[in-house]
């Protein structure tokens, strides 16, 4: 099972999570491209620490919103959201071949993600994107989503992922971040969870409904409370478990 998180998400002076910390623990390393957060100096960064420990790293592609974060819905027009991933993809790439490695996949980021899974013109932009930059790349995104269904249709490896740390609605769909119970933040609760997902391929919902959760790799936050020890605790607990973190390409 892969264990991913999202990484290089602070810019100029302000950090956001323990980037190094985490690295030490996951399979795979979701970048931030420099659109809703990161910038040159952190992507340089954080490919660097990646390249050492041998962790494999992605484009976590966005809009362009600093100030949002990401987490605000954009209406892109289908060619802007296309050639805006396809840079964010390049700038990105750039900085892994200093370190004699490259972008191996792509994941949404936020917002993006939660219309790439529903909206079939912004999951139609990624897809280009992946089309135009280089077909070999997996997308890590929600099983079932419409984004996986058209990269399915294209030729695109699809890799489904699940989120340890976040709240599942009955429907196997993400509690939205403004509702209560969107954070998992204990760090033994978000361990089994993941134990769950590796293992018997299920998360259980708010409402302790069982859902199919039938994933390759497992996400943990970078900025959530807790995310080191609680990405220290979930590779512990699938090991015991015998699962091997390991990346999916």
């Amino acid at each position: 099972m892969d264990l991913n998180a999202d990484l290089g998400e602070g810019f100029g002076i302000w950090r956001l999570g323990d980037d190094e910390a985490l690295l030490d623990l996951i399979t795979s390393a979701n970048v931030a491209c420099g659109f809703h957060g990161g910038d040159p100096s952190t992507m340089r960064r954080v490919c660097a620490a990646a390249a050492e420990r041998g962790v494999t790293v992605g484009a976590q592609v966005g809009y362009r919103d600093l100030a949002g974060f990401g987490r605000r819905h954009i209406a892109y027009a289908f060619t802007d959201l296309r050639d805006e991933v396809t840079y964010q993809l390049g700038a990105l790439d750039a900085f892994c071949r200093a370190f004699r490695i490259r972008v191996r996949y792509l994941k949404p980021h936020g917002a993006l993600y939660h219309a790439a899974a529903a909206d079939e013109s912004q999951a139609a932009a990624l897809v280009a994107a992946i089309n135009d930059y280089d077909r070999e790349l997996p997308v890590l995104c929600a099983p079932g989503s419409v984004l996986a269904q058209l990269a399915t249709g294209a030729g695109i490896r699809v890799v489904a992922e699940g989120f340890a740390d976040r709240g599942y609605l009955p429907n196997g769909t993400l509690v939205p971040r403004t509702a209560l119970g969107a954070l998992v933040t204990d760090p033994e609760r978000v361990a089994e969870r993941a134990v769950r997902m590796a293992t018997e391929r299920t998360v259980v919902a708010v409402d302790g409904t069982v859902v199919p959760c039938p994933v390759e790799s497992i996400c943990l936050h970078g900025d959530t409370p807790g995310a080191v020890a609680s990405a220290a605790l979930v590779r512990a607990a699938l090991i015991d478990a015998g699962v091997t973190p390991t990346p999916f390409v």
